[in-house]
């Protein structure tokens, strides 16, 4: 998606601009198989293996990638599903849905 979306700017005579993944995540419950914690653990930690790379895509090798993971706390107040889930960590005890880094 990101290099399609680099293609496009460039087919409209943009290009070099800086580009940031501004947010990007997976949730850890609502929808059933589909979303868990080992499944969000790991598109999340893929996602952070690769900014940390420094490898870029194909269409800029080596240039890096900065980006944010969506979102940092589960929010009980969104509508019921999925959008609940995203959060690395639970507001009330503030410990990790799943465990994301190795510190």
């Amino acid at each position: 998606m990101f290099d399609a979306f680099l293609w496009a700017m460039e087919k409209e005579g943009v290009k070099g601009l800086p580009m940031v993944v501004s947010e990007t995540g997976w949730p850890s419950a609502g929808n059933g198989d589909m979303t868990t914690p080992d499944i969000a653990a790991t598109y999340n930690g893929n996602f952070v293996k690769h900014v940390d790379s420094g490898k870029g895509t194909q269409k800029r090798p080596n240039s890096g990638v900065d980006g944010f993971i969506f979102a940092t706390f589960n929010e009980n107040q969104k509508p019921p599903g999925t959008e609940q889930n995203f959060g690395l960590y639970n507001p009330v005890d503030m410990k990790p849905i799943y465990k994301l880094f190795s510190v």
